[in-house]
């Protein structure tokens, strides 16, 4: 297969397996040997901060003096402070002034030119031999700096040429652009970065798309955002506070004075309709209507009175603009969340089949052409633009155990997939006390109790022993009423069981649901202490067979079964699991969405609590500060006043049930922890190896079990594609490679112990393998054996039968940090809840000591009985 995106070449060390079938893949990659540079501090006075400005004046300032004071040189700039050149300039300090018309300028008068001082004073020579001596294996330090000059300078001509966010180029030129709707379209793009890999330097190129406002005229945008003709009718107030969201920030430009485009941002919209609107126009008060101003000053007559105008510039000083006279400004991208229509439109953009991703790829390469860079050829950058092959190998899927009494006892996937077809759940569970309750107006009573019966049947045939009816009958409520209806629910079940509770709520909840799903689960598992199933009204109607199967499988382990486990798990043979007692963590942390800069982030662990079959997880959940990486409560002490210093946190707590499960303590640990990025990853470490010693340390003396610790990242740019698209062998039906595909050379670090996972079957799309990293290793696991456990993992995962794309304990703890975003207070929730799944738990109702000293206000508590099973699932 071949990979597109790019990795630098890595060093074999006994990092390399050697299990499984070899294949080989394609890879794009860059050859980069430049000379020494030499780094510049550049001081732009007065200070800009637009990149785009900046950039405007160095480049006035390389025209005006490249072939004088420059010396004939062509330098990078990354935009702020920072200049590079191939060699050293003919001066160590100079000053230089720079003249450039204005194009923002305010509404009157002539656009004015303006004048800044431009210091460029030398820092150091960026030496390119630290860089040689790390790919070859003989440094473990990456040298920052030399490869950031070198990504800088690739990236110079794409700058110039393209609309550059983050790491990644968009042009509406390189396809057309899609409609996404309200005023939404996507653009297509590619991401470029330089990475270090075994191979030596390597450009990773990907395709991207991302979400622009369309450059329309501003009225034409406001009819589509508001889904209504908006040119002869007033906005009501609520048309309005939409209009003026969706606008505040956004560049316009106006259109009612010939080829003067001046361009403005919006801060806000008027209250008053247009033809309502007055304003000074001298210092002694002479008042004055926009219309009038707008049909003397530039014989414009305003047709839509009606709408309200854009305030623009400051807000001190109102300027009005009629919304007819403006257009938004291309090259805008839209960084708010999208509905679930654009996302669905965005996906459909985005969704390409390996071979159509690859050619797209090919043509980027082909179309940049690195070799005519003038900046590349300063440096001395050479590129290659073939793929280079690197070797993958194909690991066997597991076979999986079910139920002695099924007509299949066991199961071999094929191509990554399964069904529960005369099999049955390997542990299935008992509901005896269970209770639906229907928050859809359009599922008759009739309707939703065909739906239970036949959910009912699913799980017995399943393996489960599921009582037929419910504890009352089926229970319809409004979805604003949601916590009135479940207390109603629960304690009616609770007066006909004598006391006994419910075991399982089966909820129907309409598709559109707003914020019914999140509140649904925060009152069951943090105020009742109910295991909850929702289904949307859709599947209620359209019953299907794989539907009802799927939400048994969820059913089961919410209930504390076990689906299915290892055939190598429970006869003892997974290497490094099976010998001693193990436990596999995962963790993770979400975080707030852009925008939201006070909402606390969420951290989340898991923990197998069985052993040798490591299938069943129990999770726990905490707030902590916005945007903090690190987990603050894998370990923590308070002091009590009673028992005085007391220990606890996620790690210990879940060590503790994991003895309390099984009789034994855990004389391994596997750590998988996602959502790290590369920058991240010692500081992570450090502090998270150091929580999981002193939790371990606080239970016993000398307790101190050896750590393997992994990373995983799933959002990488990395792709892998067949090296000969109609090989049956080595691809799946969607043309993706196979499931088992792994990659731990070439394209890997150069020093450090990594590798590229592919471990589900492609649906639609192009597959991304999952980038895991052994940070840590005291358990001494070879390259087979830890690629081989995860692979196996991976089809473990409790709510289908498919192997998934990253570890289950990493899928789990993400699944656990998104569900407790439901469990903030209402007033604490950024948005209000949206719809989804997820689930986790939270340990106690302390409030952390990190947390405490952030303002962080806790999550409320798991109820004890929620807290044990997988109810995140």
């Amino acid at each position: 297969m071949k990979l597109n995106k790019i990795s630098v070449l890595t060093l074999s060390f006994s990092f390399n397996g050697i299990y499984g079938v070899k294949i080989l893949f394609p890879l794009l990659f860059a050859i980069l040997l430049p000379a020494g540079s030499a780094s510049l501090q550049v001081t732009i006075t007065p200070e800009v901060a637009s990149r785009t400005v900046n950039r405007a004046i160095i480049a006035e300032l390389i025209r005006l003096y490249k072939e004088s004071d420059l010396g004939m040189r062509l330098p990078a700039y990354d935009g702020r402070k920072s200049l590079y050149t191939a060699g050293e300039l003919p001066f160590a300090w100079k000053e230089f002034a720079i003249k450039l018309i204005d194009e923002e300028d305010g509404i009157n008068g002539p656009k004015r030119e303006r004048e800044y001082k431009v210091v460029i004073k030398f820092v150091a020579r960026a030496n390119m031999h630290h860089l040689g001596q790390f790919l070859a294996g003989k440094r473990a330090d990456a040298p920052q700096e030399a490869l950031q000059i070198l990504d800088i300078v690739l990236r110079e001509l794409s700058t110039k040429r393209y609309c550059p966010i983050g790491r990644s180029f968009f042009s509406p030129n390189i396809r057309a652009p899609q409609r996404l709707g309200d005023g939404l379209e996507s653009w297509c793009g590619f991401y470029q970065s330089i990475r270090p890999t075994q191979m030596g330097l390597s450009l990773n190129i990907d395709m991207a798309s991302a979400a622009f406002i369309e450059p329309l005229p501003v009225i034409e945008f406001v009819a589509q955002l508001l889904g209504k003709d908006v040119l002869s009718r007033l906005l009501s107030d609520a048309d309005r506070v939409k209009v003026k969201k969706a606008l505040r920030g956004v560049k316009v430009e106006v259109t009612h004075r010939g080829n003067v485009r001046r361009k403005y941002r919006v801060s806000g919209l008027t209250s008053q309709p247009t033809r309502e609107l007055v304003f000074p126009v001298d210092d002694n008060s002479t008042m004055k209507s926009v219309v009038e101003y707008f049909q003397e000053m530039y014989g414009f007559t305003i047709q839509r009175t009606h709408l309200p105008c854009l305030q623009v510039g400051n807000q001190r000083k109102a300027n009005y603009l009629p919304m007819e006279a403006c257009k938004i400004v291309e090259g805008q991208r839209y960084t708010k969340r999208l509905n679930e229509r654009q996302i669905t439109a965005l996906l459909k953009v985005t969704c390409q089949r390996p071979r159509d991703r690859e050619h797209d790829i090919l043509q980027t390469v082909q179309h940049n052409a690195y070799g005519q860079d003038p900046y590349a050829k300063e440096f001395g950058i050479k590129i290659s633009e073939k793929l280079a092959s690197v070797e993958a190998r194909i690991l066997p899927a597991p076979w999986l155990k079910y139920h002695e009494t099924g007509k299949e006892k066991d199961c071999l996937p094929q191509v990554g997939q399964w069904n529960m077809v005369n099999k049955k759940m390997i542990n299935g569970m008992t509901v005896n006390r269970w209770a639906c309750i229907n928050f859809s107006r359009s599922v008759q009573e009739s309707v939703a109790r065909g739906f239970c019966n036949e959910l009912a049947q699913m799980c017995q045939v399943s393996g489960m022993e599921f009582n037929p009816e419910p504890v009352i009958p089926i229970y319809s409520a409004r979805p604003e009423q949601v916590e009135k209806a479940l207390k109603h629910v629960y304690h009616a079940s609770m007066n006909k069981t004598k006391g006994k509770e419910l075991e399982l709520l089966l909820a129907i909840l309409p598709d559109n649901n707003g914020s019914l799903y999140g509140d649904l689960k925060r009152i069951c598992e943090t105020d009742l202490g109910l295991i909850s199933q929702c289904c949307l009204t859709k599947h209620v109607f359209k019953i299907s067979k794989q539907y009802l199967a799927n939400v048994s499988l969820k059913i089961n382990v919410k209930m504390g079964g076990r689906n299915t486990v290892l055939l190598d798990a429970i006869s003892c043979r997974i290497p490094l699991v099976s010998d001693i007692p193990t436990i596999i963590f995962g963790a993770d942390v979400t975080h707030p969405e852009n925008g939201e800069d006070s909402s606390p982030s969420i951290a989340a662990v898991v923990a197998s609590q069985d052993w040798p079959e490591v299938t069943k997880y129990a999770g726990l959940v905490c707030a902590q500060a916005h945007r903090q990486e690190l987990i603050q409560d894998l370990y923590k002490t308070w002091q009590d006043p009673v028992r005085g210093t007391v220990s606890g946190g996620m790690i210990r707590d879940l060590l503790v049930s994991f003895r309390k499960a099984t009789g034994q303590k855990p004389l391994r640990i596997i750590f998988y922890r996602d959502g790290v990025s590369e920058g991240q990853f010692y500081q992570v470490l450090l502090y998270e190896l150091d929580a999981i010693r002193k939790a371990c340390a606080s239970l016993e003396p000398n307790y101190q079990p050896p750590v393997t610790f992994i990373v995983v990242q799933k959002r990488h740019h990395t792709r892998l594609f067949a090296n000969n698209h109609r090989e049956r062998s080595s691809t799946d039906k969607s043309g993706n490679i196979l499931p088992g595909t792994v990659v731990d050379s070439k394209i890997c670090h150069p020093t450090e112990f990594d590798f590229y996972l592919c471990s589900h079957a492609g649906i639609q799309g192009t597959s991304r393998p999952a980038h895991y990293h052994v940070l840590w290793d005291e358990n001494n696991f070879t390259a087979d054996g830890i690629q081989s456990l995860t692979n196996n993992l991976c089809y473990t995962y409790a709510r289908c039968t498919r192997s998934v794309s990253v570890v289950p304990p990493a899928y789990y703890a993400h699944l656990a940090a998104f569900r407790a975003r439901f469990y903030m207070e209402p007033e604490m929730q950024e948005n209000g809840s949206t719809g989804g799944g997820g689930g986790g738990g939270t340990g106690n109702t302390k409030g952390t000591r990190a947390a405490g000293e952030a303002g962080v206000r806790p999550l409320p508590a798991l109820k004890e009985n929620v807290k044990r099973v997988m109810f995140y699932c």
